[in-house]
């Protein structure tokens, strides 16, 4: 993305991840609750089946910063996180980004994120404090 970022200017990426990706991020992670992995413990869950890691649905937000908005170069300074409903594989998502604040002189933007389901509601949201040379 070549166009100069400055307050107000957002992104929307649609998404979503499978079981296989779930699997692979436990593998990465380590984090091998079975919530996650077993169809029938997840049964017996309050989800009543298996969940996606949380933050596997937030790494989106790394995904889009450092490959489309702003892109190439996005050095990821900070992101806070609050969660609030599952994620599950095989679902259409949006993950949303809009720039609150920008400090021109060392190249740097606050930016909210957040992750909608096909209800339309909030998923995951926080901020995110980036550093680009597109940003003014």
């Amino acid at each position: 993305m070549d166009n100069k970022i400055t307050v107000g200017s957002s992104y929307e990426y649609e998404f979503s991840f499978t079981q296989d990706d779930v699997v692979k991020f436990a593998d990465a992670s380590g984090d091998f609750n079975p919530i996650h992995l077993d169809q029938e413990y997840a049964k017996n869950s309050i989800f009543k089946r298996t969940i996606i890691h949380g933050f596997l649905g937030g790494s989106v937000f790394s995904k889009v910063f450092g490959t489309i908005f702003p892109g190439n170069g996005t050095i990821y300074l900070k992101q806070d996180l609050s969660f609030f409903k599952p994620m599950f594989t095989n679902t259409k998502y949006v993950a949303k980004f809009e720039v609150v604040k920008t400090d021109s002189a060392k190249n740097r933007a606050e930016v909210t994120t957040s992750i909608l389901d096909e209800l339309n509601e909030i998923v995951i949201k926080g901020e995110a404090l980036i550093k680009h040379p597109s940003i003014y």
